[in-house]
């Protein structure tokens, strides 16, 4: 097929029709043993790779499938997007090489090229409305310019950018297409994100949850996993051989039904709800009482319906029974019994009905899936690609194996630590979930889109836990926008709050670099958030008070709590203390509220403990001859000199350091041929370290 257009320039398509556009990567396994069919080059309408190539789990079907409509079922555009879409997809391709073009070694991702074939129509449309010619050869590297001022008002920065490498990209792509594409770079040696001005301050757009959201939607999830999901997986269970032991018919059941209702054990099922008129008897549960009288729902007509005089008696005797007060709501099973807001104990839930039960089970998987996402720092992908048997040993440590999608053409099997929770969370999801590999799927039976979004999960699972909240004893989830990449943001921000965990951190969030550093990413995610500001201060603060509280029990039992002048004033402010409360005949929870009224400074470190006070600064070895940074309040904690200042306290662990760093200086002392600056330092450390164990000793130095 030859292409002539008014450009001038006529060129043959380098790619055969009957050519396929995958290359040089495996199939599914499916596509071959199905014969799926693989999109050809000549496929002009639509080009669908479901089933053909690996697609991320939380992608719906038609992100992996390309179809040229609109503009773009016009022959000369046609044959454009399908060349693009070639290129990207086998950048390595043997006519490319041939004709000396290289475009890199990966192939494209199909949602990548799918946006970029949008990229393209939308570039055409837009053409046609400036009245461009319809053939790109009369175009200019200004036309170009034009279309990217024209988005930078309607689109963000990032979507911009990907436009610009799309025009910058078709530009090295000129050679290799059949129309006369302009081959001039309209911004030559800039990259795509100067020239959108999507400056990158190496900041996360991303945002923390905040704490007040934060907690009680863990606790929720957690409650539902591990507290709730007995009761669901139990109904569900029991509902399961109900169905499967009805009867396809309603003869005979006469005999049963008054069984039925002899026994007083039985209740009638009802529905419950909380708008019912509470003078008025509950609405009868019918399809479930089929259910527990042998007979399948379908058939509800013919045992308890209105058209015989059969049926209307077989009604009328059941709704004897729940004027009688013989009904309960739901399934007849013992639920887990809770303590609710209003200080009453009962069950977590007034009864399961049939729907209900349905919701129940999707309410439980939304649980799951948020314990998951909160805890293991997965993506939202990567989640999704969970399957069966994926909670494995993984170095001596429990772990989850996944596919690791994002970045990675080849979609290695990775593995994140996890804890007990995690562990029972997929746990739970495996026993509800319908798909015979995937754990995080929808639960509705001949769904053709197995697609989930994460976040439409999220959401639905603060909406029940909410309306439930008079019930279950579950706190109320404050309203606002919770996403999976959010978890994956507040877990590492909380994670790093723990000294020297980049490393593990970045191993975790798998950014981990080639050097076996965190990486600038890692940085971005365990960034501070302001809204967790309020709330770590008070966590360290508390931290700090359990400490105290252990010196001043440890100092009331007789025991030596410390060495140095630091810790003879916090004897003698704990010695105030227990005569204050003597002086009152107070117990241990007086003098826990003295001691929380003292305000006690004192900061816990590895040289030593300070007893820094900002009400009285006078005397801090650390803050002689300094320059305090302009907003620095406290110590200066690179100053400290536990050797000889007032406000240090030595205890028996910082103790054995001071032994050991002595013993070292000392050893050092003896190396042969030391300079004599290096031997001032190292003995100026020893009689530091000397002068410390000193005052341990009660010596004087």
């Amino acid at each position: 097929m030859i292409t002539t257009n008014p450009g001038g320039r006529t060129h043959s398509p380098l790619f055969r029709a009957d050519e396929p556009v995958i290359q040089g990567r495996p199939l599914l396994p499916q596509a071959r043993q199905k014969g799926a069919r693989v999109p050809l080059f000549g496929d002009m309408d639509v080009m669908d790779f479901n089933g053909v190539v690996n697609k991320p789990a939380n992608r719906n079907p038609s992100w992996w499938r390309i179809r040229f409509a609109g503009v773009l079922a016009e022959p000369h555009w046609n044959l454009l997007a399908r060349e693009i879409v070639m290129i990207l997809a086998n950048p390595q391709h043997e006519q490319l090489q041939a004709h000396g073009l290289h475009f890199g070694f990966d192939p494209g991702d199909i949602g990548t090229i799918n946006l970029t074939i949008s990229c393209l129509r939308g570039l055409v449309t837009w053409a046609r409305t400036e009245g461009l010619p319809d053939d790109p050869g009369y175009w200019s590297p200004t036309d170009l310019k034009q279309r990217i001022r024209a988005l930078r008002t309607q689109v963000e920065p990032a979507t911009l950018t990907r436009h610009v490498a799309f025009l910058k990209k078709l530009a090295s792509f000129a050679p290799a297409l059949s129309c006369a594409w302009p081959a001039e770079d309209p911004w030559p040696g800039k990259l795509a994100g100067r020239v959108a001005k999507d400056v990158r301050d190496g900041e996360l757009s991303t945002k923390a949850i905040p704490p007040q959201t934060w907690f009680p939607l863990i606790r929720a999830a957690w409650t539902y996993v591990h507290t709730f999901a007995p009761d669901i997986l139990r109904a569900l269970s029991l509902t399961e051989q109900l169905r499967r032991a009805a009867a396809a018919s309603a003869a005979g059941k006469d005999a049963d039904l008054d069984r039925f209702l002899a026994d007083p054990a039985n209740k009638v099922p009802c529905h419950h709800d909380p708008k019912w008129p509470a003078d008025l008897p509950p609405e009868v549960n019918w399809s479930m009482l089929c259910l527990l009288l042998g007979v399948k729902e379908s058939f509800l007509g013919s045992l308890f319906g209105r058209s015989s005089a059969a049926s209307r008696a077989r009604r009328a005797r059941v709704l004897r029974a729940v004027h009688q007060g013989r009904y309960s709501y739901g399934l007849p099973l013992a639920l887990t019994q809770v303590r609710r807001p209003d200080g009453s104990v009962g069950p977590w839930h007034p009864g399961f009905d049939l729907y209900e039960l349905s919701n129940l089970a999707t309410t439980l998987r939304n649980a799951a899936f948020v314990l998951v996402a909160a805890l293991s720092m997965m993506r939202d992908s990567e989640l999704q690609e969970i399957a069966r048997g994926s909670v494995v040993e993984h170095f001596s440590a429990p772990a989850i194996a996944s596919t690791l999608v994002k970045g990675r053409e080849g979609r290695p099997r990775k593995h994140w630590w996890i804890s007990e929770p995690v562990a029972e969370a997929i746990t739970v999801a495996e026993a509800i979930s319908p798909h015979p590999q995937r754990v995080f799927v929808t639960l509705k039976s001949g769904v053709v889109n197995e697609e989930l979004d994460g976040g439409n999960m999220v959401d639905s699972f603060i909406a029940s836990v909410n309306v439930g909240t008079t019930w279950s004893g579950l706190e109320a989830i404050p309203k606002g926008k919770v996403r999976p990449h959010m978890f994956r943001r507040t877990m590492a921000m909380l994670t790093d709050q723990f000294a020297g965990s980049e490393i593990a951190l970045g191993m975790q969030l798998k950014h981990i670099a080639t050097r076996a550093l965190a990486n600038r990413a890692t940085r971005g995610y365990a960034a501070p958030d302001p809204t967790w500001a309020e709330h770590l201060e008070q966590a360290v603060h508390a931290a700090r008070f359990r400490r105290l509280k252990d010196l001043y029990e440890v100092h009331g039992r007789g025991e030596n709590i410390g060495f140095g002048p630091g810790a003879e004033r916090l004897k003698d402010a704990f010695d105030q203390i227990a005569a204050t409360a003597r002086a009152r005949h107070g117990d241990a929870r007086v003098e826990t509220d003295l001691l929380r009224k003292a305000r006690i400074s004192i900061r816990f470190g590895i040289l030593n403990n300070c007893l820094f006070d900002e009400r009285h600064p006078a005397g801090a070895v650390c803050l002689e001859n300094a320059v305090v940074p302009q907003g620095h309040t406290g110590p200066l904690e690179d100053r400290c000199r536990p050797d000889r200042c007032p406000n240090s306290m030595i205890t028996a662990e910082h103790a054995q350091l001071y032994e050991a760093h002595h013993r070292t200086q000392l050893t050092l002392l003896n190396t042969p041929g030391l300079p004599a600056c290096r031997k001032a330092l190292i003995t100026r450390e020893a009689e530091r370290a000397e002068t410390v164990l000193l005052k341990i000793r009660g010596t004087s130095p």
